[in-house]
């Protein structure tokens, strides 16, 4: 069978995306890997990491992944990077990164595309409000999407993603967690092979609101859309309290969890599983996949970043492209 091709953007060209996908190049996989970014780049980052790589064009045969080689798609950085220093310069260099990478998945040129981090600040110093990698795909693929992130052992999607925490219980309307939560469901079945999902909701407030004392956003806004959608015959639990919803005793109750907002569950992901979970966007027509960490700009030029993330991050996208789940898997050689 024909060998899927991966997109693999590098982000931020200051922070250890570059770094880390020379790591990723000397990695046996089963996949063609096409590192959308700069040339030069990675041949400074290669340097950095004492690491010798053969830089190859886009459509250099054969086909497949062969380690220490990386297909490059190359698109230029405004101003060379100095690592640990975002330069808003590159802003744009970034952007067109990812818009390579979702309109070649969208257009069949590559099965799936795998992030490593970038940093949203540098970009909104440009003057281009930007707030995150899965609403900028979400924009361009048109697409209701919700932010997962999932480990061998955990899986948590998120109700809301990058909003202040003042505004996070004014954005979750009946209509928005009834939306997120069938995108959840049906990803669940069609991603994750889950036939009847089970699905933790966590509650707003401490205690779940403790029957309304402490807040009235569960018994107003969510048990309402939790029982409609358990009429439907989902698998819904909830609201629970969150400083209980991942003791062990729980865990055995659902298939994922959707935490209200990000820092409501991703610390006890991260805590326990930080090097082997990976952020995967729902609802998008292609399958995106990402590490779950920032820039590192204090490792960055280093060469001692650690790969794991955006290992494991390859690794489901070519679980995921293998099952077919989605358009993305005509991006084959």
């Amino acid at each position: 069978m024909p060998l899927p091709r991966l997109a693999v953007t590098a982000g931020e060209p200051a922070g250890v995306g570059p770094e880390l996908l020379i790591r990723l190049a000397a990695t046996p996989l089963a996949a063609s890997l096409v590192a959308i970014t700069d040339r030069r780049l990675l041949q400074r980052a290669a340097a950095r990491c004492g690491t010798i790589i053969e830089l190859l064009d886009d459509d250099a045969s054969p086909a497949g992944h062969r380690p220490g080689t990386l297909r490059v798609h190359h698109v230029p950085l405004s101003q060379d990077e100095i690592p640990g220093q975002p330069d808003p310069r590159n802003a744009s260099h970034v952007l067109a990164t990812l818009a390579e990478a979702a309109d070649g998945c969208m257009a069949g040129r590559y099965a799936a595309v795998v992030t490593a981090p970038l940093q949203k600040s540098s970009i909104n110093e440009a003057g281009i409000r930007f707030s995150g990698h899965t609403e900028f795909f979400a924009e361009r693929a048109q697409a209701r999407v919700v932010m997962m992130l999932a480990s061998p052992e955990l899986r948590v999607a998120l109700a809301t993603t990058h909003l202040p925490l003042a505004a996070v219980s004014g954005a979750i309307t009946p209509e928005r967690l009834e939306r997120t939560l069938r995108i959840v469901h049906d990803e669940l079945r069609a991603k994750f092979a889950i036939t009847e999902p089970r699905i933790a909701v966590l509650g707003l407030n401490p205690h779940a609101g403790e029957g309304g004392h402490i807040g009235r956003e569960e018994i107003e806004t969510m048990i309402p859309v939790l029982d409609a959608l358990r009429s439907e015959g989902m698998h819904l639990l909830g609201p629970l309290p969150a400083d209980t919803a991942f003791v062990p005793a729980q865990r055995t109750r659902y298939d994922a969890v959707l935490a209200m907002y990000h820092d409501q569950a991703l610390p006890v992901l991260k805590s326990e599983a930080f090097d082997r979970t990976v952020n995967l966007t729902l609802g998008l027509p292609f399958i995106r996949t990402s590490v779950d960490h920032g820039t590192a700009l204090e490792l960055a030029g280093s060469g001692k970043a650690d790969p794991a993330s955006l290992i494991a991050a390859t690794h489901l996208a070519l679980t995921l492209i293998q099952r077919g789940t989605t358009r993305g898997v005509q991006g084959r050689e």
